[in-house]
């Protein structure tokens, strides 16, 4: 299979998000030839449970699911953006792992390929579990290599929905104090957030030389 040799994939919606950047930076920093995919572009709908792709590691729902699929398979290394809405892992990012089923039967298509996550997280303890669960599902499921996992602080949504401040759902108090007004917090960007950019810098690099050196699938 022909292809990017490093695939980056988003579950962020958001146009051009932290978790966009982020993924987008690995992927620069390895030094290969990559492409992007915004799982909110296309249509990637969960696992159905059917069993059809047991006989041949082939997906039988009907959606975009089997062009990122062949993309998927053709790459040496994926990068894994995710975020953590309702204190769990995005909808996007968790059909796509549901549909790494069908490449798992017998053959398992995705055992030993280089792998990284980026987990965008207003709450450090939503962010723990869910990076574990992604470790164990790269790891133990999935037979990947993982390379490294990145977690972002997030923004919080009602700091820019225009209703942040007169909204009775409103988590700015919750999250700032009762006295908290949205326009006090602005929105925060991973540029300049030093730590976290360099530890994601360095997982591209270690990608790229891993991937340019002997090691082989």
């Amino acid at each position: 299979m022909m292809g990017a040799e490093v695939l980056g994939i988003s579950g962020s919606p958001i146009k051009n998000s932290n978790t966009d950047r982020l993924v987008r930076a690995i992927l620069a920093e390895t030094g290969c030839e990559t492409e992007f995919v915004k799982l909110s572009d296309i249509m990637v709908r969960p696992c159905t449970g059917c069993k059809g792709c047991v006989p041949d590691n082939v997906c039988k729902v009907e959606d975009d699911f089997p062009v990122l699929s062949a993309k998927i398979q053709g790459a040496r290394a994926l990068v894994l953006g995710a975020y953590t809405p309702y204190g769990q892992i995005d909808a996007f990012t968790k059909a796509l792992l549901e549909r790494f089923w069908s490449l798992r039967h017998v053959t398992n298509r995705l055992r030993g390929k280089l792998c990284a996550t980026v987990l965008t997280s207003l709450m450090p303890g939503m962010a723990g579990p869910i990076n574990q669960a992604l470790a164990m599902e790269i790891v133990n499921y999935e037979e990947m290599v993982l390379l490294g996992q990145v977690t972002v602080p997030g923004n919080l949504p009602c700091l820019s929905c225009g209703r942040g401040d007169d909204c009775r759902q409103s988590a700015v108090p919750l999250m700032y104090g009762e006295d908290a007004r949205a326009a006090d917090h602005g929105y925060s960007r991973v540029e300049d957030m030093d730590e976290i950019w360099n530890q994601a810098l360095e997982i591209g690099r270690l990608m790229g030389e891993t991937l340019k050196g002997p090691y082989q699938l």
